[in-house]
């Protein structure tokens, strides 16, 4: 069965999405939006939604000037993912709950607690989208004068890890006697102390949550960089990554399976859902009409400087727009995706500009536009031919594209026996078929 999520980016995935007519734009602060989407997307029988998350106005300290903010520039507000998590959690029965949390500017038993209280409250379906931040703009916000470099961030990030989840064993089964009549709350032998002392981290223990209903939360990761795949593979329960190319997304499903069998892992328990944005019609002409509406209604000069963020120090507005893209100096941002820019303006021979209007339809990731017949071909043949274990869904704009995949697209799923006619589980783990870890203390 392919695996299923719902990327959460509001006001929408693709950079002009939030003007097209149908598009809601208060989703991005208005709770009853967010009940709307995620609701629908439980009544498809998705794993799980999946938000993002920018602790920074994405773009806030990169532009010189009293106002530095632009008129199309979208997403610079919206509700902060755990606390919406929680909220959601008790508006839906089934679906997975994740969130993003970076390990740059956060504290592991800040996370560690966060999420285990959301996993109770949801009755285990929280996961934690282990991220290092990407976006520059986030060091003003945490007393930094820089971001902190690559290889130190994926540094912080394992150990970051490795104290959240012995953090989550703090407590053994039975820990919580809560007997009346011998006054005993407690049995102190089943409480855990971690007592960590590293190169980033000091922490004692034990986080006051007790042991969460999956053992522990799903942990996704998004690197795909060489240091975010190691991270990945060692730690990550579900991989979110950005293939639009067939034969590149079944070297990368290759590889993280192979590392992952390396750290002693069953490779089946490591799921890799690229991200795929969709466009739908009844005929593939409605379809391509919808593209062309929404493509009509970006700005070159917004997707030039979502560019521009991946471009190092390399002012790539001093190029002329129609040049082939050139190489690019090494990036303290996303360096996988400033990579998979690159290997596809070479491989399909894209011009500056075409690179930046790619990046700015679908974030860089895998893009449909068609029938759900058409589809649901493409998602099979990447599925059978191990590209990929499901998909994370990308829509333009909120709700609409994500309830027309849902009463479209999923109907052609379930009639192939390619996805599930009903929930059969309560939790994630039981939605992506993950077995509940052990206690490591008393394994």
């Amino acid at each position: 069965m392919m695996h299923l999520a719902a990327f959460l980016f509001t006001p929408g995935s693709h950079s002009a999405g939030w003007r097209h007519p149908d598009a809601i734009t208060e989703c991005d602060m208005e709770f009853a939006q967010y009940v709307r989407i995620a609701q629908a997307a439980e009544r498809g029988k998705m794993d799980t939604i999946f938000f993002q998350d920018t602790v920074a106005v994405n773009g806030s300290g990169a532009l010189d000037g009293v106002s530095r903010y632009r008129p199309g520039q979208g997403r610079t507000a919206y509700l902060e993912p755990t606390t919406l998590l929680a909220a959601l959690a008790v508006v839906t029965q089934r679906i997975g709950l994740i969130a993003t949390a970076t390990t740059t500017y956060n504290e592991p038993y800040n996370i560690a607690r966060r999420f285990a209280s959301i996993d109770h409250i949801s009755n285990g379906r929280a996961g934690w989208n282990l991220v290092t931040s990407q976006i520059e703009d986030e060091a003003g916000n945490f007393g930094a004068d820089h971001h902190m470099l690559h290889a130190e961030r994926y540094e912080r990030a394992e150990e970051f890890y490795d104290v959240v989840a012995a953090l989550w064993d703090s407590f053994g089964e039975g820990a919580l006697i809560r007997d009346k009549d011998s006054g005993n709350y407690i049995d102190p032998t089943k409480i855990h102390f971690q007592d960590h002392v590293g190169k980033h981290f000091r922490v004692r223990g034990p986080l006051n949550v007790a042991r969460c209903p999956q053992g522990r939360p799903v942990v996704t990761q998004a690197g795909s960089s060489g240091p975010g795949m190691e991270l990945a593979a060692r730690t990550a329960d579900l991989v979110f990554t950005a293939q639009s190319d067939l034969a590149e997304a079944q070297a990368f499903y290759r590889d993280l399976k192979a590392r992952a069998r390396k750290h002693g892992r069953d490779p089946a328990h490591v799921k890799v859902m690229p991200g795929l944005m969709t466009i739908i019609g009844a005929t593939e002409e409605e379809a391509q009409a919808k593209y062309r509406d929404l493509q009509g209604l970006m700005s070159d000069e917004n997707a030039m400087r979502l560019l521009a963020r991946l471009c190092g120090d390399l002012d790539i507005f001093a190029l002329p727009p129609d040049a082939p893209l050139p190489p690019l100096p090494l990036s303290n941002a996303a360096q996988a995706r400033q990579r998979h820019l690159m290997d596809k303006a070479k491989r399909d021979n894209l011009s500056i500009i075409q690179t930046a209007r790619y990046l700015a339809t679908s974030l860089g990731h895998h893009l449909l536009v068609g029938t759900p017949a058409r589809i649901v071909d493409t998602m099979q043949h990447w599925v059978e031919q191990g590209a990929c274990d499901g998909f994370t869904l990308l829509s333009p704009h909120y709700p609409l594209p994500l309830e027309q995949f849902v009463d479209m697209v999923v109907p052609e799923l379930q009639r192939r026996g390619l996805f599930r006619q009903d929930y059969t589980g309560t939790t994630l783990r039981d939605h992506l078929g993950l077995p509940v870890p052990p206690n490591r203390y008393e394994a």
